[in-house]
Formats: structure tokens, sequence, C-alpha cells
């Protein structure tokens, strides 16, 4: 199990948005895609990575005496490059799963952008792809293990 690979587990082709693209723009996205994080890619290449927490925080609370036409203006001009975390920690295809879990736990992330040998981005790997690659694990064992009486 430690040692299947990253290109195995990954979510592929990745769901990504350009940095031009505005914060309602990302919402729907990740809303459309029921996803949590997308990388943030700029003439092809991967430069940052918005979150859903990214986005909420970006938001104005209920508290703001701004009318909701104003934050509406506001909103669609909210670009994500400002908002997004710059250079993400990523991962090489032909990484191991626990090189990828080690580093998601090291750096407190929950997904990280996986590249190719070219330096392109090819996928995402996330706790939820890793989770579900133990869940099969565990399970072809347990098929292969007799039950004991």
């Amino acid at each position: 199990m430690k040692q299947d690979l990253v290109r195995d587990w990954m979510s592929s082709p990745p769901i990504t948005i350009d940095a031009d693209a505005t914060l309602p723009e990302a919402c729907e996205m990740l809303r459309k895609h029921r996803i949590r994080r997308l990388p943030v890619m700029q003439e092809g290449k991967l430069i940052g990575i918005v979150t859903r927490g990214d986005l909420r925080g970006a938001q104005p609370s209920e508290a703001t005496s701004l009318s909701i036409w104003e934050l509406n203006t506001l909103l669609a001009k909210l670009k994500i490059k400002s908002i997004m975390t710059p250079e993400p920690i990523t991962i090489r295809d032909d990484a191991t799963i626990s090189e990828a879990a080690q580093l998601m736990i090291d750096y407190k992330v929950s997904g990280l952008p996986v590249l190719n040998a070219d330096g392109d981005l090819v996928g995402m790997i996330t706790e939820s792809d890793i989770f579900r690659m133990v869940v099969k694990t565990w399970r072809e064992e347990k098929a292969l293990t007799p039950e004991t009486a």
C-alpha cells in the first residue's frame, strides 16, 4: 500500500481555474464539480491553489454595512489571484502514496497538485483519494483472509 504511486490514485485530469477568474466563478466551479480546491493556472502553468475555505474567508461577514448590490459588485471584481495561496506544495506523479501522505501531514494540507516530470499539472491527490486506497486495500485483504470460527 505504501508503495502505490500517486498517478494510480490521483484525480485526473485536474479541474483548474484561471488566475483572472472571479470569486463567484470559483464558487460555482467548486459547487458544480463538488470539490474543495482548485489549482490556479496562468499561461498554462500552476501558480497557486484556492480552497473552499479561502473563498469563504474572502467573502464579507453578515455584519457588513454594504448593500447587497455593493457586495455583488465587489465580489464580481475580486480575482482569484488575489486570494489564492501562491506556490502550493506539489508532488510528482511518480511519488508514492506514503510520500504524498507525509507531505500532507507535514504541511497541514488536504490535497496536493500533481506534476509530471516536465512540471505540467496532471492531477490532484487528496486525503479522500488516499482514504479510498486504504479502504480498497483493507477490503482486498479481508477477502483473502479466511474467516475464523
